[in-house]
């Protein structure tokens, strides 16, 4: 895969070497790779950000936008980002911690959310913010934070108890957060591409999965999971990264704009997740494939307390004073 993004890179970089009226006159290329489709939270405010890039620089820049996974999966995009092959993604809050930045996956905390509205206490504010400058060590510049929404937890099972999590196999992103949250629960987790996820549900690969209503519609996982339990238990959000070399040589005017268009897509973007969400959410109750769970408050308060060794398991590799300080901003407790 390395030496499919090495000559992605080099075929860029004799495309930069073009000169005369020709190549002064062309549009700036900006690839932008994800791995969802188009019609959910991410695909909406990245559609929403090429409109809007190509309008405030009349032009000069070209935005292409490459959904469900049609030119990297999971694993391969931050490196195709850091390479140059791509110029601007928007991976999950998990996928920095496999690339040394551990302390996005405090996101990934069970519970440690209880709302929209509290997370963005922590996006907009000064953590958020620091967050965000961790990036500039590894080539990127982070640029945003987008939201998906809330998981839910599916299965061919029904999922109610903890116990009846136990020996199920779950689909993960990779994440040792959530390596630790299924373990807790005495499932197995198995980390796997979102794009691969739909056939190994299909195919009894794995039993079950952990998704937002939108994700999980979009991706028709529901047409494959008897089941699926109200949990809201996590939290799936993405961080806009943009190669740092390209940001930076961009003109300045270049910049502004973009920086611009990026503000008006994620304002529409997170504005649309909530609403995608509970559309997928009664898509999929009127599809009758998937029987919704509820729990009770019993039921959740047994849930929550299942978790809660994961915040001490983890606690070495995220940082303790980080998740100390997250649970200080959003002023609430995972139990709670």
């Amino acid at each position: 895969m390395r030496k499919l993004v090495l000559a992605a890179v080099s075929f860029a970089a004799l495309a930069l070497g073009l000169s005369g009226p020709a190549a002064a006159q062309a549009p700036i290329i900006l690839k932008f790779s994800h791995v969802v489709a188009s019609d959910t939270p991410k695909g909406k405010a990245a559609d929403k950000f090429k409109e809007l890039a190509e309008k405030y620089t009349n032009g000069k820049v070209k935005v292409e936008v490459y959904p469900n996974s049609t030119l990297y999966k999971d694993k391969e995009e931050l490196e195709a980002l850091q390479l140059g092959a791509v110029q601007m993604l928007a991976p999950s809050n998990s996928k920095f911690g496999p690339i040394g930045i551990k302390e996005f996956e405090v996101f990934d905390l069970p519970y440690i959310l209880p709302d929209l509205k509290t997370l963005r206490k922590v996006t907009d504010g000064p953590l958020g913010a620091r967050l965000l400058k961790l990036l500039d060590s590894k080539g990127m510049t982070g640029l945003a934070y987008w939201d998906n929404g809330f998981k839910q937890m599916s299965a061919n099972k029904k999922l109610i108890a903890p116990a009846d999590y136990k020996g199920l196999k779950f689909r993960i992103q990779s994440s040792k957060v959530l390596e630790a949250q299924f373990r807790a629960l005495g499932s197995i987790p198995q980390v796997m591409a979102f794009s691969d996820v739909y056939q190994a549900l299909q195919t009894g690969v794995v039993d079950g999965q952990e998704n937002t209503w939108s994700n999980i519609y979009t991706q028709k996982m529901h047409e494959v999971q008897k089941y699926a339990t109200v949990t809201n238990h996590g939290y799936i959000g993405y961080v806009v990264v943009v190669n740092k070399k390209f940001w930076d040589g961009l003109q300045p005017d270049i910049r502004d704009e973009l920086t611009k268009a990026m503000k008006e897509a994620t304002e529409f973007g997170n504005g649309q997740s909530a609403m995608d969400n509970d559309q997928a959410l009664e898509a999929i109750k009127k599809s009758g494939k998937t029987e919704i769970v509820t729990l009770t408050p019993e039921q959740d308060e047994a849930m929550r307390k299942a978790m809660m060794p994961v915040y001490k398991d983890v606690a070495s590799r995220v940082g303790q004073p980080l998740i100390d300080e997250f649970l200080k901003e959003t002023g609430r407790g995972p139990m709670n």
